[in-house]
């Protein structure tokens, strides 16, 4: 009865080992068929740039780096956004499956979720200090997620109220 068990244990453990693999293998694809996608939006825009792909934690990571490529970023990353959104629709035609890609261009995400963390660790200062809910500007789902992330590692509570694009996050003291 005992080999029975450890049989079992041994094939959960194979399974769930084949099926971290299998989304590995899946994300690994998504990055492939992002990097194709772009390396041609690259070359019909005559703009020089490389490609890099990363798996960070749950979701494919694209990043574009190159000189020139501030159109690509676009006032407050709104052509980024619009960018990320194509890709992610690139990959669905490809795979039939939702992407959640992040795409990143000449490390604006990197720097702007530096100083979005900023941001959420004064606005905790404050909750902390004020002991009154503090209401931040309107903010992409990217950075309201940044922001959400940096409030529940100080132990508070946060949400998010409005609608798009004035959606905002609001921490709790």
């Amino acid at each position: 009865m005992t080999d029975g068990m450890q049989n079992t244990d041994t094939a959960e453990q194979s399974a769930s080992t084949n099926s971290g693999s299998d989304r590995l293998k899946a994300l690994e694809a998504e990055s492939d068929i992002a990097a194709d996608y772009l390396e041609e939006l690259l070359d019909i825009a005559d703009l020089d740039g490389d490609i890099d792909m990363d798996i960070d934690g749950d979701r494919a990571a694209v990043s574009i780096v190159g000189a020139e490529l501030n159109n690509l970023v676009g006032e407050n990353g709104k052509v980024l956004e619009a960018l990320q959104e194509l890709t992610r629709l690139a990959v669905y035609r490809e795979t039939g499956e939702r992407s959640r890609l992040m795409l990143d261009v000449s490390n604006y995400r990197a720097n702007r979720k530096a100083e979005l963390e900023e941001v959420g660790r004064k606005a905790v200062e404050e909750a902390k200090a004020t002991g009154t809910p503090v209401r931040l500007d309107p903010m992409t789902p990217f950075e309201r997620k940044v922001v959400h992330d940096v409030v529940a590692a100080a132990g508070l509570t946060s949400e998010s109220e409005g609608e798009e694009p004035r959606r905002r996050v609001v921490i709790q003291p």
